[in-house]
This record gives structure tokens, C-alpha cells and sequence, in this order.
């Protein structure tokens, strides 16, 4: 017989060793890495493993109620979307019910505390001028008073470059020294009140109208209020920093706590707001290698937003500390309170100081995605079990248990032996899919729920489709008459392609739908087309070359009755295989 031309398909199935390697190194190294990571199981979504489940109630503002319309209903439900998937937080769902209720269920495990505090975080983001801060030790703390002693050290603003900087020093002026009542934080919430030489065109709409007298008693008694009930504040006590801040239009100074990066709680009073959250074009966090600033938040404006944090940034750069800071103000709460030295025109800015990545991320969230167009209320906020999610589940193994099966069943009565390589590359994909749905919870947030589930079942017959394409090829090859080694390559180009276009299809249809469909459908999208490509690659990497290789072993090779490839079984028609020729008489010579 002559031997095989070398090239292409001489190499194939010479070395089809190398890519059953190839694919066994791979399922080791994910198995030991998913043990490495202590991730050995999937994270599992809401609906298997519980979660918070959070009721939020749009609030009509007066004289606005038409506010509460659909289209600024879905506009908050992306903005809360992104504020939760900011977190990492997968399979987080947030969707309207009815006219003004948006319910948002985060899964139990995956920063669910932090993403409750900001879904529930539905207030307006503003940026408002400091003029009173310290540690809320308790009631009757003393107001301190402005101290060049008191700022930070740390980077100044308008650095070189072409983003100017404002430094967050993550707390109240460390070295700041109480005093009673500080006459300069009276003269600035005068000042806010009255029409001045100083205040913005924005501030002067805003502010309230002098007294008739014009001696401003009105506003110095007002003032003097609002200094008693900042001394009597107590930030520590959580029912009081939930109300602080409620019914206080932007344009009036109010009260405020916050946390400072000593997790101390910090209380102050705060002049009216000067930038809104919907001047702020983009924040993120970035990791500041050049100038060794570590983690930071930079920030950049509208064109309209650029000319009001210009404006209030050269005013507050004339001031001394704390008077020289301005708080980011989120649902009236102080998020952050970073100081400036000079005016910030550029249209952006850097916040640096005390923070690490998921800080930095924290902030950066909440300036991307503070402002919502509606006012929003926790109605209820309940812990969803995990019982019916279970029981659902339960019942969705048991199915794809039976199906399984049915498969195995149908590929031993119709392929006998072939089905032995059927069955091994099924378990190959098994093995792939679970390793790498461990790895994805913590690497990208993936959550098992029941959609996910289903689409893991329905991959079971993508996959064997794909056995049973190549199986068939292989066996019209035989029924052509030629001998198993020549049919498994002969059959394989087909095969491939059909394979290809068959799976191609179903991960297309599963990209599709991930994009257009949101919550647990996306589960459903996102193993089906994880699962469509482990296809390829288990076809490729290892159903061909195992068979390749059992094709060179006489069970396989002769046609055994049992082995699925007898040629008498598939109506093959002669000659069913090769034989050798007859050696040609040898001629000898009579002595």
C-alpha cells in the first residue's frame, strides 16, 4: 500500500497527542487554579442563593409630579444599574413596577452591603463650599475656626500638567483647634445670604433676599440657628444623620455628617451647592504612578460645569482651612471633602489623598452616576430565601439528570463504541464549564441562577449535535467503502465546517440576546455562548484527535460489531477494505 503523502493530514494524525496535551494541561491549570483561588464552587444568583430585595418609591417634589414619567423611571433604573454593576455586583436586577416603584434584588455575596448603601443612595449629588467641620464627638460640640495651621499636607492644586488637582485629605483638618462659635462661619452664612460683591450670578438667584432693613438680622439670625443646631448634631447616632439633611433646597446652607478616613464620624456645615451631579461629564478611579499620588479620582466637567467648579474653586482658594474645602454631597451625606489652593479652570480635576483602589472606585461611582432626575425613598428592603430558588433548582438538575441520560442511552444503542468517545468529551466539557464558571464569580462577577442552569442543559445537546455530525461523516466515509484511519480524515474537513456554522448560529443568537435582554435572561445568553465555545474548542482539542487515535486500535480499526464502525452494519459497498495483492510467482531456472 502506499504510504501516506506527507503534509497537513499526515501531520494530523501522526500527533494527534499534542492536542489531547494541549487540552489536559488546560483543565489542569483551571482546576488548580480554582483551588488556588479557594473559588471552588460557582457564585450562585438570588433566586438559588437569596439576597436584598429593595423596594424604592419615586417622591414627587411639589409643583413637579409630572417628573414621574417613564421616561425618567428608566433613566434611573440604568443609572442605578451602573451604579451597582460599578461595584462588580452581577446579576443584580433593577427594573420599574408599576408608575414609581423600581425594585433592585442584589444576590447574597457579591458586595451586597455596599451596593445596598448606593442603589438606596437616590438623592442629588451637589458640590457644596465648607464652612464649619470637626469629629462629632457628641452634642455640644464646639464649631472650629478657620486656621492656616490646618491644612493638610499633600499635593497642591494646579499641578503641572494639564489636569489641575484637588487634593482629598479624607478628613477634617487635622490640626484645627476649636473654638467657641466662630465668628468667620456666621460672616460666610451671612455672606450666602445676602447679595454680595463676591457671590456668583448662580448664587445670587438663589440665595434669599436681604431684610428689609438691610442690616441683615434676618440672615445673622438664621445663621446663628443654623451654628446652634450644628452644635448640638450628633453624627454618631444613625436616626439623626438620616433626617439632617431633609427638606433643604440646594440653594440654602444646611447641615451634613460624613465619614473621614479614620472612619470617624465627621459633622458640618456646608454653604449652598454651586455644582450639581449632572456637571460632572465622567469620574473614575486611577492608579497615579507618576507622581506617586497612589489611587485618585479624576473628574471632568461640562462646558457648563467647568465654568461653575472654576468659580467656586477660586473663591474657596482664597480662604483658609476648612474654608477652603468643598464636600461632595450625595443623598446629604459627605462622600468627600478634598481642599483646593488656586482655581481649577481646565474643565476637570484629580482628587487625591487617603484612598485605595475600592475607595477610589466608591467615589468615582457616585460622582459617574449620582444624579437622578427623580427623588426616591426605600419603601421596603426585605431578604429574599433561597427555598424556592432551591426546590426550582432541584427540579431543573433532576430534568437535565433524565436528559443526560436519554443522550447517553441513544448514543450506546446507536454508536456502541463511539459513544465511549462521546461520553468522555462530554465530561472534558463538564469539566471546562464548571471550572471556569468558579473562576468568572470572583474574575468578572458571574452568578449561577436558574436561567444560567437552563442554558447549561441546553448546551448538553449543542455539544453532543456536534459528536453525532462528525460520527456520521466518519461512517458515510465507511459506507463508501474506505477503511476507518482514511475516513476519520477525509470526514473531518465536512464536519468541521458544518460544526462551525452550527455553533457560530448559537453563539451569534446567545450574543444577541445578552445584549439586548437584561437581569436573568443574561444568565441564560452568557452560558449558552460560554458553552457554544467550549464546544469548539473540546471538537478541536479533543473529540477529533481521541478519535484519530482509536481509529489506530484494532477494535475500531477491523469494524467490530460493537464498535458502531462495522462496515457490514452501515451497507458499506465493496470493497470493504484493502487487501493485500498476491505476490507474484517467483521463477526459477532448471538446472
Amino acid at each position: 500500500m502506499a504510504t501516506p503523502k506527507k503534509g497537513r493530514n499526515a501531520s494530523a494524525q501522526s500527533k494527534p497527542g499534542r492536542s489531547l496535551a494541549l487540552i489536559l494541561i488546560a483543565i489542569v491549570a483551571l482546576t488548580g487554579g480554582m483551588f488556588a483561588s479557594g473559588h471552588t464552587k460557582p457564585r450562585l444568583g438570588i433566586d438559588l442563593a437569596g439576597g436584598t430585595s429593595i423596594t424604592l418609591r419615586a417622591v414627587p417634589e411639589a409643583g413637579n409630579e409630572a417628573a414621574i414619567n417613564k421616561t425618567n423611571m428608566d433613566t434611573a433604573v440604568s443609572i442605578m444599574e451602573r451604579r451597582v454593576n460599578g461595584l462588580g455586583v452581577s446579576e443584580s436586577e433593577v427594573q420599574t413596577q408599576g408608575r414609581e416603584n423600581i425594585i433592585v434584588n442584589i444576590p447574597k455575596g457579591t458586595n451586597s452591603e455596599q451596593a445596598r448603601k448606593q442603589v438606596g443612595t437616590t438623592a442629588k449629588l451637589y458640590f457644596r463650599p465648607v464652612l464649619a467641620t470637626e469629629v462629632a464627638g457628641g452634642k455640644g460640640a464646639a464649631s472650629p475656626s478657620p486656621s492656616p495651621t490646618g491644612s493638610p499636607s499633600g499635593k497642591p492644586s494646579g499641578a503641572a500638567g494639564d489636569k489641575p488637582e484637588a487634593t482629598d485629605k479624607g478628613s477634617a483638618s487635622p490640626s484645627a483647634t476649636p473654638t467657641t462659635q466662630g465668628r468667620a462661619v456666621t460672616d460666610a452664612l451671612k455672606a450666602d445670604a445676602t447679595p454680595s460683591a463676591s457671590a456668583s450670578d448662580k448664587g445670587d438667584k438663589a440665595k434669599a433676599s436681604p431684610s428689609p432693613s438691610g442690616s441683615g438680622g434676618t440672615a445673622e439670625s438664621d445663621a446663628n440657628a443654623l451654628q446652634a443646631k450644628y452644635a448640638g448634631l450628633d453624627c454618631t447616632d444613625e436616626k439623626t444623620r438620616s433626617t439632617v439633611g431633609d427638606g433643604v433646597k440646594a440653594s440654602d446652607p444646611t447641615l451634613a455628617c460624613g465619614k473621614n478616613s479614620q472612619g470617624q464620624w465627621q459633622k458640618y456645615i456646608l454653604g449652598p451647592a454651586e455644582v450639581d451631579g449632572t456637571d460632572v461629564d465622567k469620574a473614575q478611579a486611577v492608579l497615579n504612578t507618576q507622581t506617586g499620588a497612589g489611587w485618585t479620582v479624576t473628574m471632568d466637567f461640562t462646558d457648563g460645569g467647568a465654568k461653575k467648579f472654576a468659580n467656586i474653586t477660586g473663591k474657596l482658594a482664597q480662604n483658609q482651612s476648612p474654608q477652603n474645602q468643598f464636600a461632595i454631597v450625595l443623598d446629604g451625606e459627605v462622600v468627600s471633602d478634598p481642599y483646593v489652593r488656586q482655581a481649577l479652570t481646565g474643565g476637570n480635576a484629580e482628587i487625591s489623598g487617603n484612598f485605595n483602589q475600592q475607595s477610589a472606585q466608591d467615589l468615582s461611582n457616585m460622582l459617574s452616576y449620582g444624579a437622578l432626575p427623580l427623588t426616591f425613598k426605600v419603601d421596603s428592603m426585605t431578604t429574599v430565601t433561597a427555598a424556592l430558588g432551591g426546590d426550582q433548582l432541584q427540579a431543573g438538575l433532576i430534568a437535565g439528570a433524565i436528559g443526560l441520560a436519554l443522550v447517553v442511552i441513544y448514543l450506546l444503542a446507536y454508536y456502541r463504541g463511539l459513544s465511549f468517545i462521546a461520553i468522555l468529551s462530554l465530561l472534558v466539557s463538564a469539566a471546562l464549564t464548571y471550572t471556569l464558571m468558579a473562576l468568572l464569580g470572583p474574575a468578572i462577577g458571574f452568578a449561577l441562577n436558574l436561567p444560567a442552569v437552563c442554558g447549561a442543559i441546553v448546551a448538553i445537546g449543542i455539544t453532543a449535535d456536534s459528536f453525532i455530525v462528525y460520527f456520521e461523516r466518519v461512517r458515510d466515509e465507511i459506507r463508501e467503502g474506505r477503511t476507518l484511519r482514511p475516513a476519520v480524515e477525509r470526514a473531518w474537513p465536512r464536519a468541521r465546517r458544518t460544526i462551525l456554522v452550527s455553533d457560530f448560529v448559537s453563539f451569534l443568537a446567545a450574543a444577541v440576546l445578552f445584549i439586548v435582554t437584561v437581569g436573568k435572561v443574561q444568565g441564560f445568553a452568557f452560558t449558552l455562548g460560554l458553552t457554544t465555545l467550549l464546544d469548539v474548542v473540546v471538537v478541536f482539542l479533543f473529540t477529533k484527535p481521541l478519535l484519530t487515535l482509536m481509529a489506530r486500535r484494532p477494535f475500531f480499526a477491523n469494524g467490530h460489531k460493537w464498535s458502531g464502525l462495522d462496515p457490514k452494519s452501515l451497507g458499506a459497498q465493496p470493497p470493504l477494505r484493502r487487501t493485500r495483492r498476491p505476490s507474484a510467482p517467483v521463477e526459477t531456472k532448471e538446472a
